[in-house]
């Protein structure tokens, strides 16, 4: 038996570059893991795959990521024996948190540990690639530069450990719409990435939070106004920088004092009927 965490993230920069000619998009990002987690638990069995989650409504079977990535490495590997996966939520999903591809990945971990696989970190994020755009990603974490469909990863120095508040309202967002009103009207303002990474190596954290930019977030802010306001009380509670995470809708504040974020978290639960979350960053796993 073997438990382990996939861990959420944000992205602290998203650009869009263009359609690729798989049907993708060519994107450029600064993602962010955090400490909030789904916990997993892999259990050796004869043969097949069984999967739980303690959420009502999620799948779980073949459309589940968790489900694929565990059957990816079976046949990969030409595993004989199966698992049972048993998965207790905490990252909201369609949330713009990458929940689904941070419990692929711990199922990738998982099953390199749990037979015993020796898969290096590479071969690890080629099978998730597969899958899941994010995937590559969740399975290192910390702060990284990713490009292509995402797979493309380039590991930075950790952001600063600071607290965030992540406030999801209560619409859900598909990847694939967000990527379709996107190519409908693509905003002209686009984040800076040479800028934030240059601000990010010299340690420059007020320039970070003012660089920090999502080109997905007007999109998905025209249809869900709700978004903007999430972002100006965020403001108004003292964040250092806030902004819609992914394709949406969840928008997540920095602070850099505990007390400040404890409250700003407490007073969106009290205000709004957004499911909140108090987290901070985190750094690569095993780090």
């Amino acid at each position: 038996m073997v438990t382990i965490r996939g861990r959420a993230k944000i992205n602290l920069t998203l650009d869009v570059l263009g359609l690729r000619d798989d049907g993708y998009h060519e994107i450029a990002t600064v993602m962010q893991s955090l400490a909030l987690a789904d916990t997993l638990t892999l259990t050796r069995e004869e043969s097949g795959i069984a999967l739980t989650v303690d959420m009502p409504g999620l799948e779980t079977d073949e459309r589940n990521l968790a489900w694929r990535a565990a059957a990816l490495v079976i046949e990969h590997c030409g595993i004989r024996g199966g698992v049972r996966i048993d998965i207790v939520k905490r990252i909201p999903v369609a949330a713009g948190l990458a929940g689904g591809s941070a419990d692929a990945a711990a199922v990738l971990r998982g099953m390199n540990e749990l037979y015993a696989l020796r898969l290096s970190d590479a071969e690890l994020c080629a099978l998730g690639a597969q899958i899941g755009s994010d995937i590559p990603f969740s399975l290192m974490g910390g702060t990284v530069f990713a490009t292509g469909r995402g797979e493309n990863m380039k590991p930075l120095a950790d952001f600063p450990k600071i607290h965030v508040v992540l406030a999801k309202p209560p619409v859900d967002v598909s990847t694939p719409w967000a990527y379709r009103a996107y190519d409908a009207h693509p905003p002209e303002q686009r984040p800076d990435n040479s800028a934030f990474l240059e601000a990010l190596a010299a340690g420059d954290m007020t320039a970070c939070m003012r660089l920090v930019g999502n080109v997905l977030e007007p999109v998905t802010e025209r249809a869900h106004p709700i978004v903007g306001d999430y972002r100006s009380r965020m403001y108004a509670h003292g964040a250092a920088c806030a902004m819609m995470s992914g394709s949406g809708p969840t928008v997540f504040g920095l602070f850099t004092e505990q007390e400040s974020a404890a409250y700003t978290a407490e007073e969106f639960r009290r205000e709004t009927g957004a499911a909140v979350y108090l987290t901070q960053t985190a750094g690569r796993y095993g780090v």
